[in-house]
């Protein structure tokens, strides 16, 4: 079956689904393959379910008519939705980055809808699989979309730019992040870049659509890499050093919640620590390039309010709490700890956890954090993991676990007075699991 008839059937149904368990009537389904998992054989419960069709690349599990038999379930889950991205015709906004990809997203979408039907990325959507469901999730009310693309080798942001066709796009920052993958910062830069270099060479075939929001970038000109990486694109600007940027960010401040000040306008955010400033200035920048006014913009970042572990701001038993568990790697774990420490309360801890996907480069990142911290004498650190642990020093406020049961076996035993805490980690290492214990 061609792809489209097979579009005319999800135009029929309720939306595509790939999780059998989550199948409803009139669903359609798109039975993926994993190493440890084959949803091909859930097709025929997927129909059972109520599913208006189903998608499988394996004969055996042919039903009937209401089964498209296809070569690659996922291709066609790709070509699917770069078909539907084509017949929407509407602004996509493309955002990649190491760091604060999530929060700016839904920071962009938050102003956006001030004025437009905008959709954005779910959770952490962000990959070859989740491209394609974000892109689906469009529909014909929708009117600007806002597509988060996370990468951890080169070509993975190309390819998912050839699925999305992004007119418009943003990379946050350059940063240690999934150096394993990318081989190192260079690698980092090349790769997140792609973004850049696809909407330089901007498919031809595209070129007569949306003449107004095609091949432009918003960039941080205080970047000098965005700024000579994006050369050849239309820039919009936002700085908070040069008064020539289309938008000039006169005053910041972060003690803990950011504020920032342009123009006439002053935000007061719901966000902590100074690196959270160049999220809100996208926003704003983002927001008037599309035309919403400043009134607007400062009520939508204002209301917005961050969750899932993600610079949240907590208290817990007399303790006042910065949980920024959601991931790490050496520069989201830099400024974080850097933020932190500017903060003028007392008594401080940190509650720190091992960082992932750095490769042979680990062991020597963790060590620049431990490095980082050695003149403080005052706060108390806990190191989480076995990479921090290999760094281990003898210090009087530093206390060094190789796992987090041991950390967990330490706290139980040894409360903690009333305190201003930041726990920070990598995923995997779960370290919302610590506020049990305080």
């Amino acid at each position: 079956m061609i792809i489209q008839e097979i579009y005319k059937l999800f135009l029929k149904s309720s939306g595509v689904v790939i999780d059998s368990r989550k199948v409803k009537y009139n669903d359609f389904f798109v039975a993926l393959k994993g190493e440890n998992f084959d949803a091909n054989t859930f097709a025929k419960q997927a129909l059972e379910q109520g599913a208006l069709c189903v998608v499988i690349d394996n004969p055996d599990y042919f039903i009937d008519h209401r089964t498209i038999l296809v070569e690659d379930s996922l291709q066609t889950l790709q070509q699917l939705a770069n078909y539907h991205r084509r017949e929407l015709k509407l602004p996509i906004i493309a955002l990649t980055g190491s760091n604060g990809k999530t929060t700016t997203k839904e920071l962009l979408h938050a102003v956006l809808s001030q004025k437009y039907n905008t959709k954005a990325t779910v959770g952490n959507l962000n990959n070859h699989i989740g491209v394609p469901l974000t892109l689906l999730s469009f529909d014909y009310k929708t009117e600007i979309g806002i597509v988060e693309m996370g990468a951890n080798h080169q070509k993975e942001i190309e390819f998912l730019c050839s699925i999305a066709e992004p007119n418009l796009g943003y990379i946050t920052n350059f940063g240690k992040a999934h150096l394993e993958g990318f081989g190192g910062i260079e690698g980092v830069i090349k790769g997140k870049s792609e973004l850049y270099q696809y909407l330089k060479d901007y498919p031809e075939e595209l070129e007569d659509e949306d003449l107004d929001n095609r091949k432009k970038v918003f960039v941080n000109w205080d970047d000098s890499i965005q700024v000579e990486k994006s050369e050849g694109l239309h820039q919009i600007s936002f700085s908070f050093k040069n008064t020539q940027a289309d938008l000039f960010i006169h005053s910041m401040s972060a003690n803990p919640f950011v504020k920032v000040a342009f123009a006439d306008a002053q935000i007061e955010s719901h966000l902590i620590g100074a690196y959270n400033a160049t999220n809100i200035a996208v926003a704003i920048a983002v927001g008037r390039y599309f035309k919403i006014d400043d009134a607007n913009i400062k009520k939508a970042i204002e209301s917005y309010i961050p969750a899932n572990n993600r610079s949240q701001i907590l208290e817990k038993n007399n303790h006042k709490i910065i949980l920024d568990a959601y991931n790490a790697n050496p520069s989201s774990m830099k400024v974080a700890i850097e933020n932190f420490l500017n903060l003028e309360v007392s008594p401080k801890v940190m509650i720190l956890g091992d960082m992932f996907e750095l490769g042979q480069e680990s062991i020597m990142e963790h060590k620049n954090i431990v490095l980082l911290l050695e003149k403080e004498q005052t706060i108390q650190v806990f190191f989480v993991g076995n990479d921090f642990y290999a760094n281990k020093v003898s210090k009087d406020n530093f206390r060094f676990f190789e796992s987090y049961a041991e950390l967990s076996q330490y706290l139980t035993e040894n409360k903690l007075a009333d305190s201003h805490i930041l726990i920070k980690g990598s995923r995997g290492m779960a370290l919302e699991r610590t506020l049990e214990l305080l």
